[in-house]
């Protein structure tokens, strides 16, 4: 017989996940001020092998439209402005001999209304993984019913999965009210 609590848990558990993974490609999508994130995908040459830029160096964000860049091997600096100007960041480095500074420039109200899509699109990526962890789990009280779990039991699981489902699915649309507000604010 199944135990539903853990059936419940697994389908939270992978809506959870879907959440955390909305978060972070949002981090990933500028909204015209400086985050050390918009770098994660920069990989820098260092002593053989392509590694992330923030193994070769610290990053800051001094304030709202620098990222500073500081290597921790003076010999890093054309290594680190060539990744970054070679990276789809889009950004051109100034090097002043002590930091590599990248300043990020305002966006063009064409740019935000690309960048709003894209973060929908996100979204729904992250809707669709929330329901199809609900599918499964019901797909999976369903099985169990044949199994031997009373039918009550199991209907009262899909009411529960359904609000956690709701849950999950408010707290994505909040994501992207808030990264949507973020992005076309100037």
């Amino acid at each position: 017989m199944l135990d539903v609590k853990v059936c419940l848990g697994e389908a939270e558990e992978m809506m959870e996940l879907a959440i955390m993974h909305l978060e972070e490609e949002y981090s990933h999508i500028r909204a015209g001020k400086a985050n050390p994130h918009l770098l994660d995908c920069v990989r820098v040459h260092s002593y053989g092998s392509e590694v992330p830029i923030n193994n070769v160096a610290t990053i800051t964000t001094p304030d709202m439209r620098t990222i500073s860049i500081k290597p921790w091997d003076k010999n890093m600096f054309s290594a680190i402005e060539k990744a970054i100007i070679d990276s789809p960041v889009g950004i051109m480095p100034a090097n002043n001999g002590e930091v590599i500074i990248v300043a990020i420039p305002p966006l063009t109200g064409e740019r935000r209304q690309q960048l709003v899509k894209q973060c929908a699109r996100e979204l729904e990526t992250a809707k669709i993984s929330i329901r199809n962890a609900r599918r499964d789990s019901i797909d999976v009280l369903k099985k169990s019913v044949k199994d031997g779990t009373p039918e009550d039991v199991a209907k009262d699981g899909e009411e529960k999965l359904q609000k956690i489902h709701d849950k999950f699915i408010k707290k994505a649309e909040d994501l992207f009210a808030d990264k949507e507000k973020e992005i076309m604010t100037v």
